[in-house]
């Protein structure tokens, strides 16, 4: 396999270099013109990748309970990296990575999520995690990737209940001091807001909580849970990072991070109320998780709209939230055009998350935008409202549906990450304290709630197959040759004679 990949990465080179005269030579960049000590690597999670959801002493999170219940496609058997993942570290290596992100799930590792330790659970991530430093790849690791264990939600309630900070510090313990002489990078939560809001507000990602009507919520108020668990992720997190701090960073030397998802808003047209009315969508957005972190309380506009329903900080909490992010995580895939709305009623007919912001948001499609300023947007954003803090961009990628042929030959994809990897070059150029960039994702994954119908994934997992075989795209020989120190390049022609010398080679 090295020797096939290392022969299609030179024949994409060369065929990249001869076309280059199309393309602004400002445009063109290499892995060296990142600070030195810059991480690249790919990602993905646990429930995505790992599959074996009841072998070896798991036990179900909130997703297998809700896609199951839903009859929904489920990460059962996922892409077998429970099994394969000795196969998997060697396409990372063979490709060029230099880190490594993936997570933990905590019903592998604490079946129950407290308690006694599942042995296999421990030893498969011990396994995985000195596989990869064996290859000289760094692990990024996450701790929580919307999938809390089931037992902890039955119990008393998961997320609602400060109870579960106490039980994700222990179980953060566990993996500092089994882990932690490997892993320097930890991220506690995964896209915190939008767990939040998808969970607890929307009622449509796990655990499936709302107060809407006709959208299979059992359990929930859209109105208040939103923000309460908001404020225990942040309370949880402040107090895991207190612990390494106390127990394990003066021996290990690694570093707590919080990861959001990252969308960048433009005002629908030059009214000055759609312009703050894009000011309150960051801070809604953003601002809701990174203002407590960075300065130790939420934004004001949160706090005069929400009023009593909104969590207060004792003096205490605020000055354990502050400062307790050595890092922030930005997950960025789309851009959203924000228009003002004086009423927005909530759905259910009770003020929610959506209705407390008072705007219409308009997303753009994953699928069709390309828009690398909004990567260098959002980065100076952060640069210039939260004292530009250290920033790790752990996903960003390109979706496109699930077509073996299709998929072999993702230009759009090459052309999306050529376009955001040089924006965040700028962005860096620009002062942005950012230090990493993690294509998502590594290979074709259980999607999050789409399934097995699109992919992001460099290499392509044929799941029709009984073996899962991993295979190469286009996209994994870009990167591999980025990786591996050469320029970039993109030109129409280049990518045509591409494809047939790529059909020809594999």
């Amino acid at each position: 396999m090295e020797e096939v990949l290392s022969f299609i990465t030179m024949i994409v080179l060369l065929l990249l270099a001869s076309s280059r005269f199309g393309k602004c030579s400002s445009d063109v960049y290499s892995r060296s013109d990142f600070p030195e000590g810059f991480a690249f690597g790919a990602g993905i999670s646990a429930y995505q990748w790992e599959g074996a959801v009841d072998e070896d002493g798991r036990k179900p999170s909130v997703w297998d309970t809700f896609l199951h219940s839903r009859k929904m496609d489920n990460g059962d058997i996922a892409c077998d990296g429970y099994h394969k993942y000795k196969e998997d570290v060697q396409l990372m290596a063979e490709t060029g990575l230099h880190a490594f992100r993936f997570s933990i799930s905590w019903s592998r590792l604490i079946s129950n999520g407290r308690g006694s330790i599942n042995p296999k659970g421990l030893q498969f991530y011990k396994n995985f995690i000195q596989e990869l430093v064996k290859h000289g790849i760094e692990p990024h690791v996450t701790l929580h990737h919307y999938d809390h264990p089931q037992y902890l939600e039955d119990d008393y309630g998961g997320w609602i209940n400060r109870k579960i900070i106490k039980d994700f510090t222990a179980y953060a313990d566990v993996c500092f001091r089994e882990f932690g002489n490997h892993v320097k990078f930890w991220t506690t939560i995964n896209e915190a807001n939008i767990f939040t809001i998808g969970g607890y507000n929307d009622g449509n990602s796990p655990p499936g909580r709302c107060s809407f009507p006709g959208r299979s919520c059992l359990l929930g108020n859209s109105s208040t849970e939103t923000y309460i668990v908001g404020h225990n992720l942040l309370l949880a997190h402040a107090s895991v990072s207190r612990l390494y701090k106390q127990k394990y960073k003066d021996i290990q030397g690694g570093s707590i991070g919080f990861s959001l998802f990252s969308m960048y808003f433009t005002p629908s047209t030059s009214s000055t109320d759609d312009k703050i009315a894009t000011e309150r969508a960051n801070d809604f957005y953003l601002g809701w998780m990174l203002e407590p972190l960075i300065y130790g309380d939420y934004p004001d506009v949160m706090r005069k709209t929400i009023g009593s329903r909104l969590p207060v900080f004792s003096e205490e909490e605020s000055e354990q939230v502050k400062g307790s992010s050595d890092f922030i995580g930005v997950i960025h895939y789309v851009t959203a055009s924000v228009k003002n709305i004086d009423i927005n009623p909530s759905l259910s007919g009770i003020p929610d998350f959506n209705s407390d912001m008072g705007q219409s948001i308009n997303i753009a499609s994953m699928r069709s935008v390309v828009s690398p300023w909004a990567m260098e947007g959002i980065l100076e954003y952060i640069k210039q409202s939260y004292g530009n803090p250290p920033v790790y961009i752990l996903e960003n990628g390109k979706t496109m549906t699930q077509d073996l042929d299709l998929q072999q030959k993702d230009t759009p994809r090459i052309e999306y990450l050529d376009a955001y990897i040089g924006a965040v070059l700028k962005a860096v150029r620009n002062g942005s304290d950012t230090r990493g960039y993690f294509v998502w994702s590594f290979m074709d994954l259980y999607e999050l709630l789409d399934g097995y119908k699109s992919t992001f994934g460099l290499y392509s997992v044929n799941f029709s197959d009984p073996h899962l075989k991993r295979s190469p795209k286009l996209s994994a020989h870009w990167y591999s040759g980025f990786l591996k120190g050469k320029n970039t390049f993109l030109a129409s022609q280049g990518i045509t004679q591409l494809h047939s010398n790529f059909s020809s080679s594999s």
